[in-house]
């Protein structure tokens, strides 16, 4: 996987983040979600870097990632933290403006890093459902059976951790014929520490607290991302239903410049459809990164 990347551990500050990174030209940063690493890119990354310089990090307590200290209201890992892991590993690789693509959580990771610096980002690119507070702001009976887990992990006093460290492999049950063998083993390794699981909980406690504060703060305010934004979905994905058929609607109300489109996957799109990703992202990007 990879061929032509180069695997490293990068001091970011606070912590250190496992990275790949290859190419030429402008730069894009790809953020995984929940429960994956940085190679759930494997089948896009190496086609963008025909094109671009590609960046893919394990989030901050994910994958081989360090995994932070905790902190009041789960600060830790807010996604302005981990939006500040990687302004400073763009630097460090020599990069100062950029695209940014997340997957599930990393799409929050991704909003936040568009919001907090306008000036870096060049274009955002969003899998997986509108900004954290828009999303519990409209949450109903429909999200709260079809994305329950946001509260069974986000939730404290019965914790999560115990159910899943009996058996992480079974938890988190990948699906062969979408995964191939050696991500799986990747996602494993890291489900196996309890420290990593903890880190991934703390995720959605802070996603339903410090996160959607964040995100509050932004809306009364008035701000909205600066940058182009290209809402993608999985046709089978649970999106299409919990927003009216179009997940790109929630967005109008953060961003000016919003495009939606449909992939004929699941909820992990670059897993599921990596050649239809990669055939909507190259345009995009080019556009703005020229």
């Amino acid at each position: 996987m990879f061929d032509g990347f180069v695997l490293d551990h990068i001091d970011v500050g606070a912590v250190t983040l496992r990275v790949r990174y290859g190419g030429a030209g402008p730069a894009v940063v790809l953020l995984h979600g929940h429960p994956h690493t940085h190679v759930t890119w494997h089948k896009v990354a190496p086609a963008l870097a025909e094109r671009f310089t590609v960046v893919c990090p394990d989030l901050r307590g994910y994958g081989r990632s360090t995994v932070p200290p905790d902190e009041p209201e789960h600060a830790q890992m807010s996604k302005r933290a981990m939006a500040g892991d990687v302004v400073a590993l763009m630097r460090a690789l020599g990069h100062r403006e950029f695209a940014v693509v997340g997957h599930d959580r990393g799409s929050y990771a991704a909003f936040r890093l568009a919001m907090d610096h306008p000036g870096l980002v060049r274009a955002l690119v969003n899998i997986g459902g509108p900004p954290i507070g828009e999303v519990l702001d409209r949450a109903g009976e429909t999200f709260a059976r079809l994305w329950w887990h946001w509260f069974f992990l986000g939730q404290t006093d019965k914790p999560a951790e115990p159910l899943i460290n009996r058996d992480p492999d079974a938890w988190y049950a990948d699906k062969p014929d979408r995964v191939s063998p050696e991500a799986r083993e990747d996602y494993r390794a890291a489900r196996r520490d309890p420290a990593t699981v903890h880190a991934m909980c703390e995720d959605y406690r802070a996603g339903l607290t410090v996160d959607r504060r964040h995100d509050a703060a932004d809306k009364a305010a008035g701000r909205k991302v600066a940058c182009p934004v290209l809402v993608l979905w999985g046709a089978r994905d649970d999106l299409p239903l919990l927003y009216g058929g179009d997940p790109a609607a929630p967005w109008r109300t953060w961003a000016d410049q919003v495009e939606g489109r449909e992939v004929d996957a699941g909820h992990s799109v670059q897993e599921d459809a990596p050649g239809a990703l990669v055939a909507l992202l190259v345009p995009f990007l080019t556009s703005h990164l020229a």
